[in-house]
């Protein structure tokens, strides 16, 4: 079958797409917008890409379109889908009906550390021999790639709260039917799609719905996922929490001891301790996902001392805090944070590692709820772990970072073009600094200019 997919550089498509060729089929897609990791991932799977968006891309017509949920009504190449009758189907529903009937779905969830705990767990299952599928909005550094079928029935996928298709609104995760389901946390976002938290509350409701009466919930001790259980639950839910961040020990598994960059910590489970982690990561976020992954996997079998031994040899996820280069001492990471809470713990968690180093943080507000403004009164705030923070404002934002700039704690600029964010870093970088470059896309190559620039400097 030849499978044409619209939008097919976003992580979920990217991902499915190479589903699709390991299944055997023929695989065309196109993107407005096309930058590694993923377009890298593609051409290796040998999927011919074309940008944009051009209805010829349609000639000969494929089998099949599948259609991203970043494409709506207008865009020229949906209009000649519906008006040459040609089918189409979404990622969500394509992946339900091909990949996930008869499966054993151990489905992630929640506002943040989606992709994160979903690489913990598939690379737990894989530690254990279990051989799992996945499909996973970023590439998991133990395996090279986001997405596989497997050998076995168990199958891990990143499951997102935002809508599906221009032609079904309802969340992509509804269609994934899970029978292990975590829920790490719950907080307002996506608000070009979402009016309030009680709107995405009711979605997470119709994802427990889901679940069937054998299942497990895995769910964060905390008032929002709690209001989501509360209009109803089917399911065993096995809560988990810090002892650090909470003050007592709430939920059935419980991180304690933990060390103040979140390099090592024990776990209990109903207050017995039932394995230590020690491992390269840093944060309290993710302290939080190795838990929630632990206790998913203890679900299909895995004991918590083998999933602590496989959290040790995690090598983390691309964009995730990913150290891509060092120049003179000085470190440049790529990191997805988008939201004031990710943010936050990611630089707290630097914080906690480097001590007194010097840490410049370069800040795309990309995603559509920063572009609207939603969380401006927080950003501020979210950057305290930084000693400089540089923020881009490219055009059209519906306001300005003038006054996150002026109520920030510690120094802050903005610019307005890549060259001068990478000269301002530049400028400012000496021997120790950890350069975080934080964007939920390209970032106009960004992360490169700053590593050339580098060298350039200090050859």
């Amino acid at each position: 079958m030849h499978i044409h997919i619209l939008g097919i550089c976003g992580t979920f498509m990217g991902s499915l797409a190479q589903l699709a060729v390991a299944e055997g089929h023929k695989v065309t897609g196109s993107d407005a917008n096309v930058y590694p990791p993923m377009s890298t991932q593609l051409e290796q799977a040998g999927i011919q890409l074309t940008e944009g968006y051009e209805p010829s891309q349609l000639e000969p017509a494929p089998d099949l379109v599948i259609i991203g949920n970043a494409l709506s009504r207008g865009n020229p190449a949906v209009e000649a889908v519906l008006e040459r009758g040609l089918p189409y189907t979404s990622g969500a529903q394509w992946l339900c009906d091909h990949f996930l009937g008869g499966r054993w779905v151990l489905a992630v969830s929640g506002t943040h550390g989606k992709t994160t705990t979903s690489s913990m767990l598939a690379w737990i299952l894989e530690f254990a021999g279990m051989k799992p599928g996945f499909l996973i909005g970023g590439v998991p550094g133990n395996f090279g790639v986001s997405a596989r079928l497997g050998e076995t029935p168990f199958f891990v996928v990143e499951a997102d709260e935002y809508d599906t298709a221009f032609f079904d609104k309802r969340s992509k995760f509804v269609h994934y039917r899970p029978r292990t389901l975590i829920i790490n946390n719950l907080e307002f976002d996506h608000a070009d799609i979402f009016p309030d938290l009680a709107a995405i509350q009711r979605q997470f409701h119709h994802l427990v719905r889901t679940v069937p009466g054998n299942g497990l919930i895995v769910a964060s001790a905390e008032d929002a996922v709690e209001a989501v259980l509360d209009q109803g639950c089917w399911s065993e839910v096995q809560r988990f929490a810090t002892e650090a961040e909470d003050g007592v020990r709430l939920g059935d598994w419980c991180a304690v001891e933990i060390a103040a960059d979140g390099g090592h910590f024990a776990v209990n489970f109903r207050d017995a301790e039932v394995a230590r982690v020690a491992w390269d990561l840093t944060g309290m976020h993710n302290v939080r996902n190795g838990l929630a992954a632990m206790a998913a996997a203890r679900h299909v079998g895995v004991e918590p001392q083998l999933a602590a031994e496989a959290l040790g040899n995690f090598a983390g996820v691309k964009r995730r805090m990913e150290c891509i280069g060092e120049v003179a001492g000085i470190r440049v990471y790529d990191d997805f944070a988008h939201h004031p809470t990710a943010i936050a713990s990611t630089l707290d968690g630097l914080r906690a590692k480097v001590g007194d180093d010097k840490i410049i943080a370069l800040i795309e507000p990309r995603s559509n709820t920063m572009r609207m403004g939603i969380h401006q009164q927080t950003l501020a705030r979210a950057c305290t772990g930084a000693d400089l923070v540089l923020w881009y404002e490219p055009e059209g934002m519906d306001w300005s970072l003038g006054d996150v700039v002026h109520h920030s704690t510690v120094p802050a600029k903005i610019f307005d073009n890549i060259e001068a964010g990478v000269e301002s870093a530049i400028n400012l970088a000496e021997t120790g600094t950890h350069i975080v470059v934080m964007s939920n896309g390209g970032f106009g190559g960004i992360h490169q200019r700053l590593l050339q620039a580098l060298k350039q400097k200090h050859s």
